[in-house]
């Protein structure tokens, strides 16, 4: 098998997504960490540019191929490693977990992101509590709709049953982005139990930030 290299920050979501994703496979890679912080951010250096135009993490590097955007770097795994699967085998289920995975990916973590509170302090002046603020009110929408999705669908001990999926590698480091922001997790007993649950298991818990090699500031 080709060689997987994975260029990550330890505390971006996108980058902590696939790093579990890549545990839950029992793939092993190697990692590159690339720092989002230091001199100017090290994402946005020509080297790494030319690997990834946008300047973001993280990238993964498998035999020639150079993949970018964290759910397709998933979708890539789920196809080129079938097992185990992180996606359903029926069509209903494989819909509701990219719904629930999307749900993150795609309307809660854009907006408080990185580059996006950067810009909402630097550029448009808003101060500390202000920009918690906006953090917090873009959870919670999320959040109670994630809430009201776990909850409507099959029991069991993750997010769409008895196994991880996308939808739970998607929850966990959201969980965790919600909890360093001191956001209030009260109202969400589901997000709580799953999350829990996935950090019971191996594969989450060596994903995680503080277990990363550049897990410091």
């Amino acid at each position: 098998m080709d060689e997987l290299t994975l260029y990550s920050y330890f505390r971006s979501s996108a980058a902590y997504r696939v790093r579990i994703a890549l545990n839950l496979k029992g793939l092993s890679y190697a990692l590159e960490p690339v720092h989002l912080l230091q001199g100017g951010g090290e994402n946005l250096r020509p080297a790494y540019l030319a690997l990834n135009p946008q300047g973001l993490v993280p990238t993964l590097i498998h035999g020639e191929q150079v993949l970018t955007q964290s759910l397709a770097i998933i979708e890539y795994l789920e196809e080129s490693f079938p097992g185990p699967a992180l996606l359903p085998y029926d069509a209903p289920g494989r819909a509701r977990v990219r719904a629930m995975a999307q749900l993150v990916a795609c309307e809660i973590h854009p907006l408080n992101n990185l580059r996006v509170g950067d810009y909402l302090k630097r550029r448009l002046g808003l101060d500390e509590a202000a920009w918690l603020t906006w953090y917090r009110h873009w959870i919670a929408e999320g959040f109670v709709a994630l809430e009201r999705l776990i909850g409507d669908g099959p029991s069991g001990e993750f997010c769409h049953g008895d196994a991880p999926t996308l939808a739970d590698v998607c929850l966990v480091p959201q969980v965790y982005n919600a909890r360093r922001f001191q956001c209030d997790l009260g109202a969400y007993a589901a997000i709580r139990r799953v999350d829990a649950r996935c950090r019971e298991l191996n594969a989450f818990t060596r994903a995680a930030p503080e277990s990363q090699p550049d897990g410091c500031e």
